[in-house]
């Protein structure tokens, strides 16, 4: 069974079992609107800030590279790893927001997935993009 989202992310879910080093970073989740796009989130604590305050870019670029596998899964199907991963910072976020990712499939071919998307954060004003994110995430065949 995954993590439980706390109040303010009720209706995401994680994936079931372990990824030790995202539990460390996260905890992430994610969700399937109605429409069938998939958000994922995190909310951003001081943990997840660098010596100025701000939230780390390594927690953003974590969370964009989870995001990536979320967004794909319905055509990634089995055991996948990320080959290529590019991001541009935006703006900075800090703690006590909830982070958000929305993304897209761009390509799918026989054995890589081509994404893109956006983090931002959820703030009073409306929403703030963080970083822009692609990445090339490329199945693994299973051994016998």
């Amino acid at each position: 069974m995954g993590k439980i989202p706390g109040e303010r992310l009720a209706g995401y879910q994680s994936w079931d079992g372990t990824d030790p080093f995202e539990d460390h970073a996260g905890p992430f989740f994610f969700k399937r609107t109605e429409t069938g796009e998939v958000i994922c989130a995190f909310e951003a604590t001081p943990t997840h800030c660098n010596g100025g305050g701000f939230l780390h870019g390594g927690a953003l670029m974590t969370f964009a590279d989870f995001s990536l596998f979320a967004i794909g899964s319905d055509v990634l199907e089995g055991p996948s790893v990320t080959v290529s991963f590019n991001a541009e910072f935006t703006a900075a976020g800090r703690a006590g927001t909830i982070v958000e990712a929305r993304g897209e499939v761009v390509q799918n071919t026989g054995s890589m997935v081509f994404l893109r998307g956006q983090v931002y954060s959820r703030e009073e004003e409306g929403e703030r993009i963080l970083l822009n994110f692609s990445g090339i995430v490329k199945r693994v065949k299973r051994k016998p």
